[in-house]
């Protein structure tokens, strides 16, 4: 990932390999020139060269436009990018453009923003943006142009306290989604279950955090029938990994529960070829969640976060679960599995039961659960659930405030109906229509009481779509894995810590 720096000096001397300024729609002032924004000290004749460039290559400022310029007179850098930020951009159209703009300078080595920050918000926004623009998985293969290795940020004040502690942040949140993407975009040959939980264990190494990892007997002793019976069809055993972050004079307490199924074929319930293409990405909520409870202990905030990640590889195989199969569960409830390929919601059901006795204040869960989430939302939007309209909110608005898109979804109490079983408690699908809400009103059925006896507050996250990027990249958002809720995790704990 790149350095992200602070500095004062001028737009004009600043030598770099590139400079990015902003690009806004032609006004009145100059109809059909767009504007180019940041640096006020750009001669003029410097911005109305620019200007005139922008116009030759058709360049509107439209929001997602990059387009590059040969360095002109009263510039020290070589190359300018005018990346488009729209008439009035607000904080995630600033952290799109950013990350749009680092991706196009890849191969530079040292880039400068002068884009317009007149405050503390506006510059974690470009900044995050270009830190998560400065990504390339290359563990297989490197990289056709290196990312940007350094960034500066050109403000009016660099000392200023709230300025650098937002680029720290922006600097730990970048590596954070970093960590979520490289661990989604491993092959699942070289990411079995131990071979995840022992990322846990080395992402925690040399911070406060504590990390607890149950293997197969673990899990047998502890009674988590979802987990195991997930994962005995692998040759691969499963785990449960705990990561907790736990400061002295903790502001409350909040559990994550990510889904770590590191490949899903679907199990004897076998997906068609195609449907397992991005099936190593079925983890990526147990990834958000390691990553976001690292950051959290980065940030040195003051609330207790334990991570709680459920972990299998679902494979077909004559130790395989088979539908009609009844599995009792961490608790005791039993299930029968109509369908092996809706396994996410069994290692979850098991979490969430473990997570809910130690009642944390509320309780988060990250999941690729549904294709239904697809259907209804697309790649770019991710489903919220949850049994406390005020929580589901709180999570809402943090999403809102880390730039991460989540849509607010109903549980109907009538769909609980659908799950019921001649055999057992409840069984792990209901009707196909609504697939969503049946799998969010599944884990409702694990998520325990307070010490007050009313339901912990929960919400459910699924990610399906969003979790990993197949078409072309856009804005910070590379192909793969895109460490989607890492983010709005972190902010939702700093918002817990700030109560």
């Amino acid at each position: 990932m790149s350095r992200l720096l602070l500095s004062s000096k001028s737009v004009k001397s600043v030598s770099v390999d590139a400079l990015v300024l902003g690009l806004a729609p032609a006004t009145g002032k100059r109809p059909g020139a767009p504007e180019v924004l940041g640096g006020d000290d750009l001669p003029r004749a410097t911005r109305s060269a620019l200007a005139e460039a922008a116009v030759a290559l058709g360049a509107n400022g439209k929001p997602g436009s990059v387009h590059l310029v040969p360095g002109t007179a009263g510039l020290a850098t070589p190359l300018v990018a005018l990346v488009g930020v729209g008439a009035a951009p607000d904080h995630e159209t600033l952290r799109r453009a950013a990350g749009q703009a680092v991706r196009a300078l890849a191969g530079k080595g040292r880039v400068a923003f002068a884009l317009p920050t007149p405050d503390a918000a506006t510059l974690a926004a470009v900044a995050e943006g270009a830190g998560l623009g400065a990504y390339a998985f290359t563990r297989y293969k490197a990289a056709e142009r290196e990312p940007v290795a350094e960034v500066t940020l050109l403000v009016d004040k660099p000392r200023d306290k709230t300025f650098r502690a937002a680029v720290e942040r922006a600097e730990v949140l970048s590596r954070a989604v970093a960590t979520a993407r490289d661990l989604i975009n491993t092959a699942p040959a070289d990411l079995a279950p131990a071979d995840l939980a022992a990322a846990a264990v080395q992402a925690a190494a040399g911070t406060s955090l504590t990390v607890r990892v149950l293997d197969e007997q673990a899990l047998a002793d502890g009674g988590f029938g979802g987990i195991l019976g997930v994962g005995q069809g692998s040759s691969r055993p499963p785990r449960l990994v705990v990561v907790e972050h736990a400061p002295a004079k903790a502001k409350g307490h909040l559990a994550f529960v990510g889904k770590g199924i590191t490949f899903d074929s679907g199990g004897l319930s076998l997906k068609p070829a195609g449907g397992m293409e991005t099936m190593k990405s079925d983890m990526s909520g147990a990834a958000a969640v390691l990553a976001a409870v690292r950051a959290v202990a980065d940030l040195k905030l003051p609330v207790k976060v334990t991570g709680w990640l459920a972990i299998a590889e679902n494979m077909p195989s004559g130790t395989a679960i088979r539908p009609s199969d009844v599995l009792t569960m961490h608790g005791g409830t039993t299930v029968e599995v109509l369908n092996t390929d809706a396994e996410g919601r069994l290692v979850l059901g098991d979490a969430l039961d473990a997570a809910s006795a130690e009642r944390p204040d509320a309780i988060v869960d990250v999941a690729t659960l549904t294709g239904a989430q697809v259907v209804a939302l697309g790649n770019r939007v991710s489903g919220i659930m949850g049994n406390d309209e005020e929580f589901r909110s709180a999570v809402l608005a943090a999403a809102e405030r880390a730039g991460e898109s989540f849509w607010p979804m109903p549980l109907p109490d009538e769909l609980r109906a659908t799950l019921d079983s001649p055999v057992a408690d409840l069984a792990n699908i209901g009707d196909r229509a609504g697939g969503m809400l049946v799998a969010a009103v599944f884990l409702r059925e694990f998520v325990g009481d307070s010490a007050a006896g009313t339901a912990i507050p929960w919400a459910h996250l699924d990610i399906a779509g969003p979790a990993f990027a197949t078409g072309e990249p856009w804005g910070y958002t590379h192909r793969g894995g895109t460490g989607v809720a890492v983010r709005t995790l972190v902010a939702l704990a700093e918002d817990h810590a700030g109560r």
